[in-house]
C-alpha cells in the first residue's frame, strides 16, 4: 500500500517518485485484454461488430488521437467499454518542450479528448517526430543519455501536473501518464542502456510505462545484441534492468520488412508495422515477460491493430485471447520499485535540476541527431561521444532507403496527392526525389500542432515554388482541395 501523500512528501526524491506512482497506479482498475485502435482505419464500429460476431470479448479499447466528434460518438455508442488513450504530438523527449506554443496547443487538445473519453491513463511514445526544427513522419527514439532521460522526466512531471489540474477520469481522478518503450527503425543513438534510461525517468517522475514487445525486438536487432545473445537471454537481461514495477500496459503489434530495405540483407530487417501479422516469436517474448513477478502494476494487455485488415485482427485477437485469456491484471501490491531496485544493486543517484548549459548542449545534440538521421551536414556542439555510439552500418538503411520513401510515399503518396503538379514537374525535368533534400534543407520550427499529412502538403507547395515557380497556381489549388477533403474525412465516423 502506498503512503499517504503528506507522509510521502517527506521522503527522498526517488522514494517520493515511487510512492506517488504507486498511489496513482492503485486507483487504476484492471482492464484485461484489449485492442489499441484507430477510429478510421479500420472502421472501429465494423471491427467491434466483427469481434462480437465471433464471440470475442475484449476488456478495453485504447484509442488514438482523433476528431472530437468521432470520440464523442465512440463514447456514446460504446459507453460500456473502458477506454484508454494513445496520445500524439507531445514531444516529451525534447529539451524545449515546456513553454513552447506548440506544446500548449497539443496539451489543450489532448486534455479535451481525455475529458471526453474519461480515460484512466494516457500513453505516449517516449520518442519524437520533430526535433530541433526538423520533422519526420514516423517516430525516432530519444537520445539515450543521462541528461536526455532527466529532460524526459522533467517534461513528464510537467504533463502530469497539467493532467492533475485540468483532467478527470471515469472515477474522478486524474489520468496517469504512461511513456512507451520506442521502436528502433534500424538504429538508435546514445551511451546509456535503454532499460537504465527508463530507470532514470522512473526515479525522477511518477509516470508509468508501456512495454511494447515488438519495439523490444527492434532494439535487440538493431542494437547489435543479436550478435552475442539469444533473443531469450537478451530479453531476460533487459527485463532485469528495466523498471517493470512501473509497467501499466503491454503492447503487441506486427513486424514486417520494409520493401525498400529488406533486399539489402539476408537477415530479418523487421520494423514496427501495425498493419502486418504478429510474428510467433513475439508471443513467446510476451510469455517470458508475463512470467516475471515484478509486474506488480500491470493493468492491461493490448494488440495494436490500426491499419490492419479486420479479418486478420479477428484471427489474431482470437489467438491472443486463447493464449493469454487466463492472465489476471494486477490489483495492487506492497512492493515498491525502490525495493526491487535495491535487490538489483541500488539506485541511480538523483541529481539537481538540469542546468542551462546542459539543456543547451542537449539541444545541440538533438540538432546533430536530426541532421545525421536526415543525411545532412551536421553542425553544433562536439558530439564525438554520440558519433561513437551510432551504428554506422545500420544508419544508411534508415537514411538512404527508409526516409526517402517516408517523405515521398508514406502517409500520402505525392503523385496521388498532386497528380497535375507532378506531371508538370516531370515535363520540366524536375525529379520528385529532389523534394527529400528540400524537406531537410533547413530547420523550420513550427508552433502549429503536428500533422504529417498537412505538413507534407505545405512543404510540397513550397518546393514547387522553389523548383518550378510557374506551377505555383496548380500546386496551390491541389493543396487546397486536399486540405478540405482531409478535414472532412477526419470528421466522418462510421
Amino acid at each position: 500500500m502506498s503512503l499517504p501523500l503528506d507522509l510521502a512528501r517527506g521522503l527522498e526524491p526517488v522514494e517520493r517518485s515511487n510512492h506517488e506512482f504507486q498511489r496513482r497506479a492503485e486507483r487504476i482498475q484492471p482492464h484485461g485484454l484489449g485492442l489499441s485502435v484507430d477510429l478510421y482505419n479500420p472502421n472501429l464500429f465494423e471491427l467491434v461488430q466483427a469481434l462480437q460476431d465471433q464471440a470475442l470479448a475484449f476488456g478495453y479499447l485504447e484509442l488514438f488521437k482523433a476528431s472530437e466528434a468521432g470520440l464523442k460518438e465512440v463514447k456514446q455508442r460504446l459507453a460500456h467499454v473502458p477506454i484508454a488513450f494513445h496520445g500524439e504530438g507531445l514531444w516529451l523527449t525534447q529539451p524545449d518542450f515546456i513553454g513552447r506554443p506548440q506544446t500548449e496547443l497539443e496539451l489543450d487538445a489532448t486534455l479535451s479528448q481525455l475529458n471526453i473519453l474519461g480515460c484512466q491513463w494516457i500513453n505516449h511514445e517516449c520518442a519524437t517526430k520533430q526535433m530541433a526544427g526538423y520533422s519526420f513522419g514516423t517516430y525516432l527514439p530519444p537520445l539515450f543519455t543521462r541528461t536526455a532521460a532527466e529532460v524526459v522526466a522533467e517534461n513528464a512531471r510537467s504533463v502530469q501536473a497539467r493532467l492533475d489540474r485540468d483532467c478527470v477520469d471515469s472515477v474522478g481522478c486524474a489520468p496517469l501518464l504512461l511513456l512507451e518503450l520506442p521502436p528502433w527503425t534500424y538504429f538508435g543513438v546514445g551511451n546509456l542502456d535503454v532499460p537504465l534510461f527508463f530507470r532514470v525517468i522512473a526515479e525522477q517522475a511518477p509516470c508509468g510505462f508501456v512495454l511494447d514487445i515488438g519495439h523490444l525486438w527492434t532494439i535487440y536487432r538493431y542494437s547489435g545484441a543479436w550478435q552475442t545473445l539469444s533473443l531469450r537471454d537478451y530479453v531476460a537481461r533487459f527485463l532485469s534492468d528495466f523498471p517493470l514495477e512501473r509497467v501499466v500496459q503491454i503492447h503487441l503489434a506486427g513486424l514486417a520488412p520494409h520493401e525498400q530495405v529488406q533486399a539489402l540483407s539476408d537477415l530479418p530487417l523487421w520494423i514496427d508495422a501495425h498493419g502486418a501479422s504478429i510474428p510467433p516469436l513475439l508471443f513467446e517474448m510476451l510469455s517470458q515477460l508475463l512470467a516475471s513477478d515484478r509486474l506488480t502494476n500491470l493493468k492491461g494487455l493490448a494488440i495494436e491493430v490500426d491499419t490492419k485488415e479486420i479479418a486478420l485482427i479477428v484471427q489474431e485477437f482470437g489467438q491472443f485471447h486463447a493464449r493469454f485469456g487466463g492472465w489476471q491484471p494486477a490489483s495492487g501490491s506492497n512492493r515498491t520499485s525502490e525495493q526491487a531496485d535495491a535487490r538489483r544493486g541500488g539506485q541511480v543517484e538523483s541529481r539537481p535540476a538540469i542546468s542551462d548549459a546542459e539543456r543547451a548542449r542537449l539541444q545541440a545534440d538533438y540538432r546533430w541527431y536530426a541532421q545525421t538521421a536526415a543525411g545532412g551536414q551536421t553542425v553544433g556542439a562536439d558530439s564525438s561521444s554520440l558519433e561513437a555510439a551510432i551504428d554506422r552500418a545500420m544508419l544508411p538503411l534508415y537514411r538512404d532507403a527508409y526516409l526517402p520513401y517516408e517523405i515521398l510515399h508514406w502517409g500520402g503518396d505525392l503523385r496521388m496527392m498532386f497528380p497535375e503538379t507532378s506531371r508538370l514537374l516531370d515535363r520540366s525535368g524536375v525529379s520528385l526525389d529532389r523534394f527529400v533534400p528540400f524537406w531537410f534543407r533547413e530547420p523550420r520550427v513550427s508552433d502549429e500542432p503536428y500533422d504529417f499529412f498537412l505538413l507534407k502538403i505545405g512543404r510540397f507547395v513550397a518546393f514547387v515554388h522553389d523548383a518550378l515557380p510557374w506551377a505555383d497556381e496548380v500546386a496551390a489549388q491541389e493543396a487546397a482541395d486536399l486540405t478540405v477533403a482531409y478535414h472532412v474525412a477526419c470528421e466522418q465516423v462510421g
